[in-house]
């Protein structure tokens, strides 16, 4: 166990190439779950905890972590299943994660270890399951299904978030403006999609969303095969960067390599920090890079792309 939690600061490092890691851990079954290694700040054992009042029993308390106080969310209680008993917490994990700027940390029965993986090799969930549910992806290893969680649906659940852009923001001539305009947003999350849709159509665009980077890619090239220029279509890409099959440092590089859409204006959004994602953001050639969600801040960088294609200031 110590190799595991003195490993996920190092492992966090890596990036880019269509790798990933996923740190394995369990709730109350011997089903694996898994969240990506890039998410994760720290995995220790399950301290005491404050107790709060809370709006939802899912919150546990408080956990005081070098300085910081985190609250601490039961993981199974919070994707449906039962709770950790109070007096089994002592024996229970700490994950410790960072989410569009907000920190948590997730109560969970056991951490296993740490797999290298590539995204290629991990694919959305059966559309039989339907969408009510916390999978975002899910990955065939050692001859057993590891489900990965959809944390921002949690997070979406327990911290509903706004999707409406601000008049400062976007003007009533940059609204009118963005109706001539599509834009193309790929994302594995149902959530992230549905928010940024929202906030998008909220400004009076036109927009196309695919699950993830090889989907975004299969668009792109049925417009070139009917003819058709994916500059002109799309004002801009805006992708996610951890997704199953094929990830937004990968799907960025290909519309870069390829002379018939190097044009296109892309943005990476991402729900991790760090600045290794700035550097991997130049690297592969993206316009810009953007932590999500924040409804003005997609906006405004919406906004400058169509005073940049409209001739504006």
């Amino acid at each position: 166990m110590s190799g595991i939690l003195d490993s996920v600061n190092l492992r966090t490092q890596m990036v880019g190439q269509n790798r990933m890691e996923l740190l394995l851990f369990g709730l109350e079954t011997d089903q694996r779950f898994g969240i990506n290694v890039f998410k994760v700040r720290e995995v220790l054992q399950c301290p005491d905890l404050t107790e709060v009042p809370r709006q939802t029993s899912a919150i546990k308390g408080m956990a005081h972590i070098r300085g910081e106080t985190i609250p601490v969310l039961d993981l199974s209680e919070a994707v449906g299943r039962d709770p950790v008993p109070k007096e089994e917490r002592v024996r229970c994990f700490l994950i410790v994660v960072e989410y569009n700027r907000r920190i948590l940390a997730f109560l969970v029965r056991r951490v296993d270890r740490i797999l290298n993986t590539q995204w290629d090799q991990i694919n959305a969930p059966p559309a039989e399951i339907g969408v009510e549910n916390y999978l975002t992806a899910i990955l065939e290893y050692e001859g057993k299904l590891i489900e990965i969680i959809d944390v921002e649906q949690i997070l979406a659940d327990l911290y509903p978030t706004s999707t409406e852009v601000s008049h400062e923001v976007a003007d009533a001539g940059v609204r009118k403006q963005a109706e001539e305009h599509q834009v193309l947003i790929v994302d594995d999350s149902s959530v992230a999609r549905n928010q940024m849709r929202r906030s998008l159509e909220g400004l009076g665009l036109k927009v196309t969303s695919a699950n993830n980077g090889r989907i975004a890619w299969g668009l792109l090239e049925g417009l070139l095969s009917k003819g058709m220029d994916p500059n002109e279509v799309f004002l801009m890409v805006i992708s996610d960067i951890e997704m199953p099959e094929m990830d937004g440092y990968t799907l960025t590089s290909m519309i870069r390599e390829d002379e018939r859409t190097r044009d296109l204006h892309v943005v990476l959004h991402t729900s991790l920090s760090g600045g290794f994602n700035v550097s991997m953001v130049k690297k592969v050639g993206a316009n810009g890079f953007l932590a999500k969600f924040d409804p003005n801040e997609l906006a405004e960088v919406v906004v400058r792309r169509i005073r940049q294609v409209e001739g504006g200031s």
